[in-house]
């Protein structure tokens, strides 16, 4: 790319693990620490993710060894074109092969860019914003889209402890109300995963770890508080609402009930499987436990929910937009005031029977047909519901089976593997 009055090189990666669904489906990060082996590793759990989740994808991944921070925006922009356009050279971007998304680095603001520079090439497919997802509103994206991995979260962790069984196993007591939650990494993920906790299930976040720094408070933070301060200072530095302190691996030890790492890779290490205290672990991250701290894990009996469930969100919800990207038509817009009119009449039905008048504020409540974030929500709440009992379901019924992950690779696996029998492979 021509930057700056002289040629700049630089190295990308966009791999495919299975077809055995079309198109293969996976993130895009913008990482000066990304590498083939990583695209590559990333690339088959996309697979085992989307066949867990029963989503109709093949697995894919990419990532460009760039350091953001080094560039302007107008740059970035033209990288991110000129990379769009190696893509479409490698058949690597197309409605039907391969549908990019958002990752470590990345945005709806460079989906933008990718589909625009999609459409300069393919100016006659009418079928070119499902291209990507993750998109802007504006340009074809869906809502819910931004906040869709953080609001699977909280939907996995809401079905282990629906999940007497497993809380059992686990010797896990109670609800999620007044649960303690520590989370790693306050990025997206981790932001909306904090905030859906604590907002609407009641748990403290008593503790929000960042590269940079640790804010505590054992009574809860206020996670838009915290999140407003961190977005303008890039650190919880001077944050009034939480202690701040230095990282360190003993920030993992504190005595919590739920550990959400929410960051990056191999950030549970065997020092921390040792000596931490938290009953449940949430791979909202790819990753996140080392396989050494695994093994220690589970021979301590703590629960791990797994990445390929735990944060699947993202491409649940990457499937809802690429459908309507493909029917061209917004969700609900066909049955929405046919559900209100039918739920108007339930209500003046009630109404009459019962002779008392239905308070507005309910009224309201209940004729309304769902709009499109709504019908978002209740099928990623659908989808993650239905994956965890399959998971759940193997795990309590095979001896063999001695915790989740195995359970979701079992089931992984012999979905990929289904699909190729048929196919006669």
């Amino acid at each position: 790319v021509r930057l700056r009055g002289r040629l700049y090189s630089f190295e990308g990666w966009r791999a495919t693990h299975s077809e055995h669904c079309l198109p293969a489906k996976g993130g895009i990060r913008f990482a000066p620490y990304a590498n083939v082996g990583e695209v590559e590793a990333l690339t088959a759990l996309m697979s085992l993710k989307c066949a867990l989740v029963d989503i109709p994808f093949g697995g894919s991944k990419g990532a460009l060894k760039i350091d953001t921070r080094e560039w302007s925006v107008p740059e970035l922009e033209k990288i991110t074109r000129r990379f769009t356009q190696e893509l479409i050279k490698r058949n690597l971007l197309n409605p039907g092969e391969n549908v990019p998304a958002p990752d470590v680095g990345t945005s709806e603001r460079e989906m933008a860019w990718i589909v625009d520079e999609f459409k300069r090439h393919g100016t006659l497919d009418v079928n070119s914003n499902a291209c990507v997802t993750g998109k802007p509103i504006s340009h074809g994206g869906i809502s819910g889209r931004t906040e869709a991995t953080g609001r699977g979260v909280q939907y996995a962790i809401q079905c282990f402890f629906r999940d007497e069984a497993s809380k059992t196993a686990y010797a896990i007591k109670g609800g999620l109300n007044g649960k303690r939650a520590i989370v790693q990494g306050f990025g997206n993920v981790g932001y909306h995963t904090a905030k859906f906790l604590s907002e609407e299930d009641g748990c403290k976040i008593t503790r929000i770890i960042e590269y940079n720094g640790v804010t505590s408070d054992d009574e809860g933070l206020d996670v838009e508080y915290a999140k407003q301060h961190f977005f303008n200072n890039g650190t919880f530095d001077e944050f009034e609402g939480g202690v701040f302190t230095a990282p360190s691996e003993h920030d993992f030890l504190k005595d919590c009930d739920i550990l959400i790492p929410a960051a990056l890779e191999n950030t549970i290490t065997p020092f921390i499987a040792r000596n931490l205290s938290s009953s449940l672990i949430v791979e909202a991250a790819n990753g996140p436990i080392s396989s050494e701290a695994g093994q220690i894990l589970n021979s301590r009996n703590i629960a791990i929910l797994p990445d390929l469930f735990v944060n699947a969100g993202g491409v649940v919800v990457s499937y809802f937009e690429w459908v309507k990207n493909l029917t061209h038509i917004p969700f609900g817009l066909m049955d929405r005031r046919r559900r209100e009119r039918g739920r108007a009449t339930i209500a003046s039905c009630l109404e009459r029977m019962t002779g008392y008048e239905i308070p507005k504020d309910l009224r309201a409540e209940l004729l309304d047909g769902g709009s499109e974030i709504d019908l978002v929500r209740s099928g990623l709440d659908d989808v993650m519901r239905s994956a965890y009992d399959r998971i759940s379901t193997i795990y309590h019924r095979r001896d063999d089976i001695t915790d989740f992950r195995t359970a979701a690779f079992v089931l992984a696996i012999s979905k990929i593997a289904d699909a190729y029998d048929v196919l006669g492979i």
